[in-house]
């Protein structure tokens, strides 16, 4: 009776270090290269093949655009309407979910992504690697922003999930969830205003803008409160090394392929390996 004791007690310790290791702190990036819209130069924009693509190649960041639909569904989209991207015309918010995932958002980049559909939030969110910074640009941004963040709450997110939003988006965010991050896009511009108004603000995340010009005070203040800056954009493998060469965290680029082995050579920044759920 005894030895059936002892199995019981091993089997039980077991099952509680396994279920113990799911709380494991994941690392995330410190720094690298952000995929704006995801792998956009070589796939469609703001689409599933774009943010694999963009996961393959092993990028730090992925950042996608996020609208509602008509019927109030959380969609995957730049621009007010589905015009450039896709074989349909209107506005994104005069179309259902339904009529959107109709239209073909890969065509246009290639036969070879024809098909491609309209992805929505929670399918996006669900491809993603757990150690990836999901970069989750709000478009009408106080409109949807208590939707999109009960998502990444259902979706257990939040730890790599950050609002590019304005402030009183971000405000309404954190009436829902007080911990969930910010990036701050009021200004968008290398100004010490900008940066102060990021820090009074506690976001955790700045977007800089500009043609590739930084001003060191502006980095400095920033990373000392312990601020990411993220930067739009950079165009070219020798400008995004310069920018994380100056402090900046997160350039955005449209061909992250090229940057990925630039930064890797010259800076010694490694491909993310992605760990998923």
């Amino acid at each position: 009776m005894y030895r059936v004791f002892q199995l019981l007690f091993l089997f039980f310790a077991v099952i509680h270090l396994g279920a113990s290791s799911d709380f494991t702190p994941i690392q995330m990036p410190e720094r690298g290269i952000c995929a704006h819209r995801g792998a956009m130069n070589t796939h469609p924009e703001n689409t599933l093949p774009a943010f694999r693509e963009a996961i393959r190649l092993g990028v730090q960041m992925i950042e996608f655009d996020v609208q509602a639909s008509k019927d109030g569904h959380l969609v995957v989209m730049h621009d007010s309407t589905v015009d450039r991207t896709t074989d349909g015309n209107g506005e994104v918010s005069e179309l259902t979910l339904s009529e959107l995932r109709k239209l073909d958002a890969g065509i246009k980049k290639g036969e070879q992504f024809k098909g491609t559909r309209i992805p929505t939030l929670r399918e996006t969110l669900q491809i993603m690697p757990e150690n990836i910074w999901l970069n989750i640009h709000l478009k009408d941004g106080e409109k949807i922003v208590a939707s999109v963040a009960k998502m990444i709450l259902k979706e257990k997110r939040q730890r790599q999930s950050f609002l590019a939003c304005s402030i009183m988006a971000a405000q309404s965010a954190r009436e829902i969830s007080p911990g969930i991050q910010i990036c701050n896009m009021d200004r968008q511009r290398n100004t010490m205003d900008y940066a102060n108004e990021t820090i009074h603000h506690k976001a955790q995340f700045i977007q800089l803008l500009g043609d590739g010009a930084v001003f060191s005070e502006v980095i400095s203040k920033l990373r000392k409160h312990k601020i990411r800056i993220n930067y739009y954009r950079a165009d070219t493998p020798e400008i995004c090394c310069e920018l994380l060469s100056a402090g900046i965290d997160f350039p955005l680029v449209n061909d992250p392929g090229a940057m990925m082995t630039k930064i890797q050579t010259e800076l010694g920044i490694k491909p993310l390996v992605p760990i998923y759920r």
